[in-house]
């Protein structure tokens, strides 16, 4: 399954509670992401909660695409990405 870097930028921040409505946001975007084959594996939250970068793994770029709007959520860029290892060398 090809994996996706997701980056989203939110103008007004990304503030999701740390309680149950925060798990409740955070099980439904699975849930949804889940009906287009698609999963997200975590995510990284800029200091000032502006801008999100997303590991994903789906599909297609437009099952991730069409993921994001199912979701409510901006999708400003989506790269294929591979993982490389540092460690790998040694």
């Amino acid at each position: 399954m090809p994996r996706y870097l997701v980056q989203r930028h939110f103008t007004d921040g990304l503030h999701i509670p740390v309680d149950a409505e925060g798990a409740k946001s955070c099980s439904t975007v699975v849930h949804s992401n889940a009906e287009l084959g698609v999963t997200w594996v975590h995510s990284y939250v800029s200091i000032d909660k502006s801008v999100t970068y997303c590991v994903y793994d789906g599909p297609s770029e437009d099952a991730i695409r069409r993921a994001a709007d199912a979701s409510g959520l901006p999708a400003d860029q989506v790269t294929e990405v591979r993982v490389l290892d540092p460690y790998f060398y040694h």
